[in-house]
């Protein structure tokens, strides 16, 4: 090796690049990064370099999400409703989008104690098209609380209490009818004894009208109400519970109901709708748990059903009979009489003869079911047996476990 000539070990990445004339061109090093498996060099691609791939949900993971929500029916609106509160718990203020959703919106000046002492010092609310969102948002909390009761808690329990399959459906659906209006009765009651109409006072509902502001707790409460009845209908139009005869009838009942909230809201006769509610609540309490005792072959079921049998009748028919009956009298003298858009004052004729319409119509259902209540009673004095036939929809499941036909199914809605 030449004096003047470098050691090779010495060069410098410069060297490489820069070699005396003497010397022939030296290979520049390839990079491994772009070099294949053959060691060929490979075209530098910016796009492979800087672009993350593209995620993708693979098929497996879709038909996992898929089969945990067929199996869990209250994952879906579980996952919702966490969604909807962790984005409020980042900022807990009204300012935060999804506040409309939680709570009820449009708040106004404190309750006057002159015109309801009963609500003194509470905030009154006034309505709008946020409404229709916090009513949104309860059906979704709803959907998850009966999918999660009712597969979660009540079917374990149906089972070990050692009831057959064709048992086992209708009585979980009486929990939870029991379950809502269990709480939602009381709460009724307690709303009622903040306004003026304690107790199903038929010139509370129509002094002081328009009732256009609310009490945040009645209007929370009117809307929490609503949204149980929608999440109802849409249990019924998805076909979640087995249809029984009455199928006709309930889907009526349904639409009166929801026309009857929606126009009692929109038009300011709250304090009419909040004693409805009151009466069919109750009602289908005592509805529900004497379903569950029949199922369960209780010795206390006959005086209970006695009990069910005079609540029904006094809150369904004597109370709502006197809601009516209100329209006659009340209606036109206590209060304002008058249909003026800009004041939004709605009592008149138009609202007599609607709300008179779907008032009646309720009560014709009602009768059309008290009917069916009477029989069954009729028939245990008799016969020793509540048969009920409008329950022939369940006799093939039955027939197939040898097991006693349904009774007491009076198909009131739940």
């Amino acid at each position: 090796m030449a004096a003047n000539e470098p050691f090779p070990i010495l060069n410098t990445s410069a060297d490489q690049l820069h070699t005396s004339p003497g010397n022939g061109p030296r290979r520049r090093r390839r990079s491994s990064l772009l070099a294949d498996r053959n060691g060929e060099a490979k075209a530098p691609n910016d796009h492979s370099q800087t672009e993350p791939p593209p995620i993708r949900l693979s098929k497996r993971s879709l038909s996992i999400f898929r089969l945990a929500i067929s199996r869990h029916p209250s994952l879906l609106p579980f996952l919702i409703v966490c969604a909807v509160l962790a984005t409020y718990g980042l900022n807990p203020t009204p300012s935060n989008p999804v506040h409309p959703l939680i709570f009820v919106s449009y708040p106004g000046d404190l309750v006057d104690p002159a015109t309801n002492p009963q609500a003194a010092g509470s905030r009154l609310y006034d309505k709008g098209l946020l409404d229709l969102v916090l009513v949104s948002f309860y059906v979704v909390v709803l959907s998850f609380t009966r999918e999660f009761f009712m597969n979660e808690v009540f079917r374990p329990l149906s089972r070990r209490l050692g009831l057959p399959r064709s048992k086992q459906a209708r009585f979980m659906e009486q929990m939870y009818t029991a379950l809502y209006f269990g709480l939602s009765g009381p709460a009724g009651l307690y709303v009622m004894s903040r306004t003026p109409v304690w107790y199903f006072d038929p010139r509370g509902m129509y002094e002081g009208y328009p009732h256009r502001l609310q009490p945040g707790v009645v209007k929370f409460y009117y809307l929490f109400q609503a949204a149980y009845w929608a999440q109802q209908a849409l249990v019924l139009v998805l076909g979640m519970e087995k249809p029984r005869k009455d199928f006709k009838e309930l889907v009526a009942h349904h639409i009166v109901t929801l026309a009857l909230i929606g126009a009692s809201y929109r038009f300011h006769f709250t304090y009419m709708g909040l004693g409805v509610y009151l009466t069919h609540d109750i009602s289908d309490f005592f509805l529900a748990t004497s379903k569950m005792l029949k199922y369960l072959d209780s010795p206390i079921l006959a005086p209970y059903y006695a009990v069910f049998m005079a609540c029904w009748i006094y809150m369904r028919h004597y109370l709502n009979l006197l809601i009516i009956r209100s329209l006659f009298y009340e209606f036109k003298t206590v209060g304002p009489y008058i249909l003026d858009w800009e004041a939004q004052a709605y009592k008149c004729d138009y609202a007599f003869f609607i709300t008179l319409f779907l008032l009646c119509a309720l009560q014709g259902l009602n009768l059309f079911w008290l009917v069916y209540i009477v029989r069954i009673a009729w028939r245990f004095l008799r016969y020793s047996e509540a048969e009920d036939e409008r329950s022939e929809g369940e006799e093939e499941e039955e027939e197939e476990e040898k097991e006693e036909g349904d009774c007491l199914d009076v198909g009131v809605e739940k």
